[in-house]
């Protein structure tokens, strides 16, 4: 077997024969397009990095089980694998097949977990079957690109944080062996959180361990000393920042405070990757969510308050990192290369402007209608008793839409309060009686229900659901979309549904005509800043490009528009508002991503 580039010993990192320090920062080839992969990654070069990291997330390139991964366009690792070489950069690659990353179902297609009674991330082979064939797909990508091949991959991450998850040292071994089966010679690693209890979990004696966290770098590096004593530590995923989610504040870090953090590790001897040295965006529907007795959904924006910003602007922080990761190649503050000057200049943005948006052609329930009466009538609806979820739509995104009838108790004479019960609702709901919108349920509220009067007779009960994202992290990683416990009137259920099946991210143009929509022409494409004063919740496309989800909750009050996604001349904007509309839309010169909450990300698994 070829020999790795990177070894250790002693507690040393070696490049061949040469003592060595990563010094990396983590980009998602899939929250960038591909036209800023190179733009991206020449700043990661200039903050002083060896070396790129990033996740590869598969229900990205193969969302239906039915279709063969697709690795062109956007889904182009290998273009981005050798974009990074080409700029001189190792790059680490972090197949999984979990990733976490606040990315929708921490990576995995919704096929997958959508498999009755499956156990993710085990022995289980209804699990590992379906990973070894993505496995034969993924792998010759990274693999005809590793150093021994002349490439730039010195690294390969076994799963990912699986100490956070579950403890079978079988597994671990498991999906080694299925790497090196298919073609990986280069050092392979694991990484967990930095204390003990990680470590037991998501460790094996023959594999690196490598650590993630975003302070108390010095505590880890003990533990590493007493638990894993030849090995080098690296902190593969310092968290310089923080993502945000909808209706919380934004995060931020100071740039001194996490280049202290940094150079403690350093100064200790180990490497570090900062995650994330670029963020980008969970455009379309990529966004996930975490579970803290209640659905946390992550915002479009990935921002994270990185280095290198959403739009590409280098930081404070990009320059504080940057003197720490000269001081630790032993360049003297007069020997620091200069930044290129193209760097240094903001990037152009289009002049702002306020455009009025008209009404959708029909409101939303009427759009509703006309789509599930059009499946009805074309055969082409599911009925059912009890309504589908959106694993059994063969659905991963998006919104479903179910109607029925319903008795609401009482008499016409006499009506009676009671309380239509949405137990299981994952994640949001709007409900209408009769063509009447009587609220907005969530996983949180969805088991007390809303309270409407009955009178005794039919009634046509309507609800759409809303998939926020699905969750990325912990034991509800995996866990099923849509109106899982069925719907009650009181304690009596209500049987008989139709559904209709809403992707936002598969409509076409003729779909997209059915909304609101307003022009802008453009001389020179730019970057902009689109928002939406005054709408509630929604969706908005730019020349057929979904961008992501608005929420009025914030705290991310701007869409970035890179400026590939417009041409000159005539763009168009779509909007799919679940709400009320503002009716405008704002074409800003700057990014508000929010009001701040200052983050020490002091993480408590570290205690």
């Amino acid at each position: 077997m070829p020999t790795p580039i990177l070894s250790y010993r002693d507690a040393r990192l070696f490049k061949g024969d040469r003592e060595h320090r990563i010094l990396a920062g983590a980009i998602h080839y899939f929250r960038v397009h591909p036209e800023l992969w190179e733009d991206r990654l020449a700043r990661l070069r200039a903050m002083g990095a060896n070396t790129v990291d990033t996740y590869v997330a598969w229900n990205f390139h193969q969302e239906c089980r039915e279709d063969a991964p697709d690795f062109s366009g956007w889904r182009d690792l290998g273009r981005f694998i050798d974009l990074a070489g080409e700029l001189g950069l190792d790059v680490i690659v972090r197949p999984g097949p979990y990733i976490c990353a606040e990315w929708d179902n921490g990576g995995f297609p919704s096929w997958l977990t959508g498999t009755p009674d499956i156990m993710l991330r085990s022995m289980d082979p209804r699990f590992t079957g379906p990973v070894a064939e993505w496995l034969d797909q993924l792998v010759p990508v990274i693999a005809q690109r590793q150093a021994v091949h002349g490439g730039p991959v010195v690294a390969v991450q076994v799963e990912n944080e699986y100490g956070s998850y579950g403890d079978s040292a079988e597994y671990i071994r498991w999906s080694a062996e299925a790497l090196r089966e298919r073609g990986i010679t280069e050092l392979l690693f694991t990484a967990d959180g930095g204390s003990d209890y990680y470590l037991d979990g998501g460790a094996v004696p023959e594999i690196w361990a490598t650590a993630t966290l975003g302070s108390r770098g010095d505590e880890a590096i003990e533990v590493w000393k007493r638990r894993r004593p030849s090995e080098p530590f690296f902190n593969v995923e310092f968290w310089g920042g923080w993502f945000d989610h909808w209706g919380e504040a934004h995060h931020v870090r100071p740039g001194s405070q996490a280049a202290a953090e940094i150079r403690k590790m350093l100064d200790a001897g180990g490497s570090v990757c900062v995650y994330m040295a670029h963020g980008g965006t969970n455009f379309g529907l990529g966004a996930g969510a975490n579970e803290d007795g209640g659905i946390q959904p992550t915002v479009t924006s990935y921002d994270s308050d990185a280095p290198i910003a959403e739009n590409g602007a280098l930081t404070e922080k990009f320059h504080a990192i940057r003197a720490e990761f000269l001081r630790a190649q032993g360049l003297a503050e007069a020997n620091w290369p200069a930044i290129p000057a193209e760097l240094l200049e903001p990037a152009p943005v289009l002049r702002a402007r306020t455009l009025d948006l008209p009404a959708a052609r029909r409101p939303l329930l009427g759009f509703l209608r006309a789509g599930l009466d059009a499946a009805v009538n074309a055969g082409e609806h599911r009925p059912s008793e009890k309504p589908l979820s959106f694993e059994e739509m063969g659905q991963h995104h998006g919104l479903l839409f179910h109607r029925a009838t319903a008795v609401l108790p009482g008499r016409e004479d006499a009506p009676q309060e009671c309380f239509i019960k949405l137990p299981q609702l994952h994640d949001r709901a709007q409900l209408w009686v009769d063509g009447e919108p009587v609220g907005i349920l969530d996983d949180k509220t969805g088991a007390v229900g809303l309270a409407v009067q009955g009178h005794g007779r039919e009634v046509i009960l309507e609800i759409l659901v809303e998939n926020l994202g699905r969750i990325n992290y912990g034991p509800y990683t995996g866990q099923r979309k849509g109106l899982l416990g069925g719907v009650l009137v009181n304690q009596r259920y209500t049987l008989g549904w139709d559904h209709l099946a809403v992707d936002p991210s598969q409509w076409d143009e003729e779909e997209l005509a059915e909304l609101s929509s307003v022009e802008f022409d453009v001389d020179t494409p730019a970057d902009t800043y689109l928002a939406l004063p005054g709408s509630t919740k929604g969706f908005v496309w730019v020349n057929g490009f979904l961008l992501g989800r608005y929420w009025e909750i914030g705290p991310q009050e701007t869409l970035y528009v890179p400026a590939p996604l417009l041409t000159p001349g005539r763009n168009t904007v779509h909007v799919l508002e679940l709400g009320l509309s503002g009716g405008t839309v704002e074409l800003r010169e700057q990014p508000q991503l929010g009001a701040t909450s200052v983050d020490v990300i002091t993480e408590a698994e570290l205690a």
